[in-house]
């Protein structure tokens, strides 16, 4: 099975730093953790490639090389997502959406294939099982929220980590607080979850 993972662009705001970044010759603060982990989770058999849109071009051979598009992304990637999705259903791509924007809106989404929503630890696992044996449905969703001891290192491996100003990791997840700014806690939750030190 061939995976493509797909970042969409951002739009160029305040909070992008497109324009601080040129003077530390970067093209992103962050790499796209969350489709790491997910990439981490997939099937070790399975090629994997990740596409960051805002380091760099989803080109037409990526797509026909694919037998599915995983693509994630917030709300402000939205514009740019849709594009993803009409580019990749063009030659028939299957597509899988999940992650911020997908889980918020599944229903600005029509042409996704499959929505693996909400903690992916959870609802990822069912998809794979029912990609398995050919019955897949078109949604994944759960109410429960993830032990974050069962999240497995990010694979790093598919990041060119040159395109980045600094690095993150991943502690915790789930916020006590309630700003009008910020809906992480729709798809989080208000406990606080984290890791230990041992490895997963």
């Amino acid at each position: 099975m061939k995976i493509l993972l797909v970042n969409p662009e951002s739009p160029s705001t305040f909070w992008s730093l497109r324009t601080a970044l040129h003077f530390i010759s970067k093209k992103a603060m962050l790499p796209p953790l969350g489709l790491l982990t997910v990439a981490a989770m997939l099937p070790k058999e399975w090629e994997k490639r990740l596409v960051d849109m805002i380091t760099t071009k989803l080109r037409d051979r990526d797509i026909r090389w694919v037998d599915y598009v995983f693509i994630t992304g917030m709300f402000i990637q939205r514009h740019s997502a849709k594009q993803v999705v009409e580019r990749c259903k063009k030659p028939g791509k299957p597509v899988v959406g999940g992650g911020p924007l997908f889980t918020s809106v599944p229903e600005d989404f029509p042409e996704v294939d499959h929505f693996v929503l909400n903690e992916g630890e959870i609802t990822l696992p069912k998809f794979l099982e029912d990609l398995k044996y050919g019955n897949t449905q078109r949604i994944y969703k759960t109410k429960e929220f993830a032990e974050m001891n069962d999240s497995p290192t990010p694979l790093w491996e598919l990041a060119d980590m040159k395109h980045y100003a600094v690095m993150c990791v991943q502690y915790s997840r789930g916020c006590p607080f309630n700003c009008d700014f910020c809906d992480v806690t729709k798809m989080f939750g208000h406990k606080m979850r984290t890791k230990t030190k041992e490895p997963r």
